[in-house]
């Protein structure tokens, strides 16, 4: 596959070598066109990522309208959000029109010549999760998918985001995007996370701190010692948040790590394309004289276990901390939204976390549904089984993770402790795929959205790491997984 991003011109090398350039503002450099005002430029688009939920809506459209697409192998599909993920799927789905829209957009890539990671597929899953385990994305290219969840993949050092049915048709008819310019935010986290304590934590522990508004109209870049010391699928959770925190997009400077988890992948650069890309790779990364609009540090060890309490990602707390007084985040909630929050979800200020009944678990998203994130919570569950009444599901992010996590046993540490072990997709994320939870039962989820009726009709979701998710579901009630190790 030609690839028009990760190798560097030596004119766009002489631009990352100029001081006082942020990572952002490098790629937008080499991918800029043309300027539209003071604000917006034509930016050049090197992948596209489609999933049935809205890519037949593209595709069908740019066919009606007579216009191809100009870089088919630069396009990718995955079936992924109203999918069934019961075993022994099919195109049938518990959504009224979902069928539809799988055989739909098989057809319309098919008749566009895109490649398809389709049901049955040994590289189906999420778009978010797929992608960097193919090498699709790679550091230094632009990437965009209809999916707000698209951030995720800064992680690798790239500059993706999320877009709309229509703006996706414009990128695959032209391989280009009209896009404003974001302001820039660093957000410097240094010092080592504790052990328990993990990304997802972080994540929510920053959107605590910030609010969900805080990352409004900016690209983020997370900097810091605890960054670094993250490996590459933590980035991608850390990162896959940046739509909760409000930002256009975030990216972390891609290093050894990074370099070491592309190499191998199937649409990575191979033999003397992969040393000419890592040359221009090693490039990538913020000037030490560069400036930022807005700029945060934080200490990782103050971060613990966190867990929400609200029906806002950003209404968080340590998990052995209560439900906040008013006074304590009036801020950041207006009061209106804090006593919405507690009548939706049941509670009242000054309630311990720890000990709050939960009705159902569930483990997967883009957030967290990769084998790290599977591992892990396997290791909380190993030797011990789920409360009575416990809904417990387990939904990997891609069809080669369930595959490797069946490999090394996990499947049956799951089975055994009594979750449901699920085929990828996004499942019940937000019940994309027909299923969901009860009314108005109470479920702690890995997952990126707490907000009412998100995974149910009125169901009460709290957002926590995959061991919070599993010590919760084994106790019955919402617990601290370090206890359990």
């Amino acid at each position: 596959m030609e690839d028009r991003a990760c190798l560097l011109t030596g004119v766009e090398a002489a631009r990352q070598a100029q001081a006082g350039l942020t990572l952002f503002e490098k790629i937008w450099a080499m991918h800029r066109l043309a300027g539209i005002d003071a604000t917006t430029a034509l930016l050049l688009v090197d992948r596209v990522l489609l999933h049935e939920r809205t890519g037949a809506v593209a595709l069908k459209s740019l066919a009606a309208a007579g216009r191809a697409i100009l870089a088919p192998d630069q396009a990718f599909v995955t079936m992924d959000h109203v999918v069934d993920t019961l075993p022994g799927r099919s195109d049938a789905t518990r959504v009224p029109t979902g069928t539809a829209f799988i055989t739909a957009t098989r057809e319309a890539a098919a008749q566009a010549g895109l490649t398809v990671f389709d049901l049955g597929d040994l590289d189906q899953g999420i778009g978010h999760v797929i992608s960097p385990e193919l090498g699709i994305v790679l550091p230094g290219v632009t990437l965009v998918c209809p999916d707000s969840h698209t951030c995720s993949q800064g992680a690798l050092g790239a500059l993706a985001w999320g877009i709309g049915s229509t703006a996706a048709e414009h990128a695959l008819a032209t391989s280009t995007l009209r896009v404003k310019r974001p302001r820039t935010m660093r957000v410097t986290v240094d010092g080592a996370l504790a052990d328990g304590v993990t990304a997802k934590d972080l994540a929510l522990y920053l959107l605590h701190r910030l609010g969900a508004a805080g990352g409004a109209g900016h690209i983020v870049e997370y900097a810091g010692s605890a960054i670094t010391a993250l490996d590459v699928e933590a980035r991608l959770t850390l990162c896959n948040m940046a739509t909760e925190f409000g930002a256009f997009s975030a990216i972390i400077a891609p290093d050894d790590k990074v370099f070491a988890y592309l190499k191998g992948r199937r649409y990575a650069p191979a033999g003397a394309e992969w040393e000419a890309a890592l040359a221009s790779w090693k490039l990538l990364r913020s000037d030490d004289d560069a400036s930022f609009d807005v700029e945060y540090r934080f200490d990782a060890t103050d971060v613990a276990p966190m867990v929400t309490w609200g029906v806002s990602p950003q209404q968080g707390v340590p998990i052995s901390g209560r439900v906040p007084q008013f006074a304590a985040v009036s801020e950041r909630d207006p009061r209106e939204l804090y006593d919405r929050a507690l009548a939706y979800m049941d509670l009242m200020p000054d309630r311990p976390m720890i000990g709050l009944s939960i009705d159902g678990a569930f483990i997967g998203s883009c957030t967290n549904s990769r084998i790290s994130d599977l591992r892990r919570a396997a290791a909380v569950l190993k030797g011990r089984t789920v409360a009575p009444g416990i809904i417990a599901i387990c939904v990997p992010g891609s069809t080669q993770v369930r595959a490797q996590a069946q490999r090394e046993g996990l499947d049956r540490i799951f089975l055994e402790a009594g979750f449901e072990w699920r085929e990828s997709g996004c499942s019940m994320c937000f019940f994309a795929g027909g299923e969901s939870f009860g009314h108005r039962q109470r479920v702690i989820s890995s997952t990126n959205r707490n907000f009412e009726s998100r995974q149910g009709p009125e169901t009460r979701t709290h957002l926590a790491s995959p061991e919070t998710v599993a010590a919760s579901a084994i106790m019955g009630a919402i617990a601290d997984p370090r206890s359990m190790v």
